[in-house]
């Protein structure tokens, strides 16, 4: 399905978008990646919505990537005798491990793994950041506080510790079994949750072993301070505004966005942008003039995709949500301001082969009247190194792995073919022209760069650019074999 933009959109499915029909609209709407989320939901409902998703896939002849995001390990209070209490600002609060219940003083925190951590002055925050508690002092199972900023506390509301690094995996029981679950299903991705160091991913890399491509979400303090290895470690980047946000001032996330999505770029690898793009839209047709200009400002940013949660899960208005999405991204990549955005932020790469071969390429096609960049691609990898140049031509990434298609689907530019084998550089050419036209890009008296590695089918020997015809008379006229 050829679509009119090269910024991604992934839409969370859920209880208002599990159905084939809403599914198909999504996809028709412009969603390109289907996150499932295994935070809610039995492996036997993901296997309902994966399967209608290959279906959706197979019927629209339309290539779709799969992700399923983790939940991750997650820390939460206990209960109350009386379901929840108010604490009051100044006032002395404790955690430890006695189960017995909450009251006005104290709650259970069963979670060992934080106390041993924990130092006086370190913080901990409640309800998404609601309530910040300041520990005085602490031992293997309590931790006496002060209440810096008041609220309501109520049964197992989540807890956030953002100034230690916790010992605790990345992957829980549960995550490991879902993992294990969703690789056997098939999916694309796996989204990785908790992420705080390198570590956390390869033991995620070891379980997926190849099945699916890792993606590290982006939500803690230690994973900032952490990105560089954690980078090198994932397959793609998701930066998870909304945990981010409530560990560090919101003043900080902005910055942050622009710079961990710049890294990604530099290293060719897929970054989402996520939480609260169109947070309105789950109550609202229309979403606010601050969502437009905030999904506008990832997309000037050059992030690979943007990515809508509750919006398209539990909203009102999911279709509406992802054309919306879709509408913003059009508009921008038609403004003049974001080419030269997009230009000024392309930075000096790798001295490999393949990367001369893609920069040629990218600055062949943007010269001339070539209507597309043909790259045929074992692993992916000389498709990322093309979307990484952010060409003002379309990207057409052609494959014999479906796998190797699915997972592209979440990179920037890129329209993924599932072609034949090919064994002769004549017949990837041939099969470029034949998909540049196909999927609308050119037509017969069209040129497109076509982009190979010889021998054929081996990752990572990206050494041949032609320009060619897309006329398959000129092309056996003129190609040797």
């Amino acid at each position: 399905m050829k679509r009119t933009r090269n910024v991604k959109i992934v839409a969370t499915l859920g209880p208002a978008s599990e159905t084939y029909e809403t599914i198909r609209a999504l996809h028709e709407a412009g969603a390109d990646v289907f996150r499932l989320n295994m935070s809610h939901g039995s492996h036997d409902e993901i296997a309902a919505k994966h399967k209608i998703i290959r279906q959706v896939e197979a019927d629209l002849d339309s290539t779709i990537a799969i992700l399923a995001d983790l939940q991750g390990p997650k820390l939460r209070v206990g209960v109350f005798a009386n379901g929840e209490e108010e604490l009051v600002e100044g006032a002395k609060f404790r955690l430890d491990l006695d189960p017995a219940e909450g009251d006005l003083n104290r709650v259970c925190l069963p979670h060992p793994e934080i106390f041993q951590a924990l130092e006086p002055g370190a913080s901990l925050l409640v309800n998404d950041g609601k309530i910040r508690l300041k520990v005085d002092d602490c031992g293997a199972d309590f931790a006496n506080c002060e209440i810096v900023t008041g609220g309501t506390i109520s049964n197992r509301k989540g807890v956030n510790v953002p100034d230690v690094i916790l010992p605790l995996a990345a992957l829980s029981e549960k995550d490991r079994a879902d993992l294990e679950f969703v690789c056997e299903l098939g999916v694309d991705w796996l989204a990785l949750s908790f992420v705080q160091r390198a570590k956390d991913v390869f033991e995620a890399r070891t379980l997926a072993d190849g099945r699916a491509a890792v993606l590290s979400k982006i939500e803690k303090p230690a994973a900032v301070d952490n990105f560089g290895e954690i980078l090198d470690a994932s397959d793609g980047i998701m930066v998870a505004r909304g945990d981010l946000g409530v560990e560090l001032p919101v003043s900080h996330v902005p910055p942050i966005q622009k710079r961990l999505v710049r890294k990604c770029r530099a290293a060719a690898k897929p970054v989402i942008v996520a939480t609260q793009m169109l947070e309105s839209m789950i109550e609202s047709p229309m979403p606010t003039r601050a969502e437009v200009s905030d999904v506008a400002t990832a997309i000037y940013e050059g992030s690979d995709a943007i990515m809508l949660s509750a919006e398209s899960a539990a909203g009102q208005y999911p279709i509406e949500a992802v054309q919306t999405m879709d509408k913003v991204a059009t508009e921008v990549e038609l403004d003049p301001t974001y080419r030269e955005i997009i230009g000024a932020s392309r930075q000096a790469k790798g001295d490999t082969l393949a990367d001369g071969i893609v920069a040629a390429a990218r600055e062949i096609a943007e010269k001339t009247e070539i209507k597309a960049i043909c790259c045929f691609t074992q692993s992916g990898t000389t498709a990322l190194l093309t979307s990484r140049e952010r060409p003002f031509v379309p990207i057409l990434a052609l494959t014999p792995l479906e796998k190797t298609a699915r997972r592209l689907c979440l990179s920037w530019g890129c329209n993924c073919f599932v072609t034949s084998k090919v064994d002769r550089f004549k017949g990837a050419v041939v099969s470029a022209a034949r998909a540049a036209r196909s999927g609308g890009f050119a037509s017969e008296t069209d040129q497109v760069v076509v982009t190979a590695g010889v021998p054929f089918n081996v990752p990572g020997t990206t050494n041949i650019l032609r320009i060619a015809p897309c006329d398959e008379r000129l092309i056996y006229n003129t190609d040797p074999e």
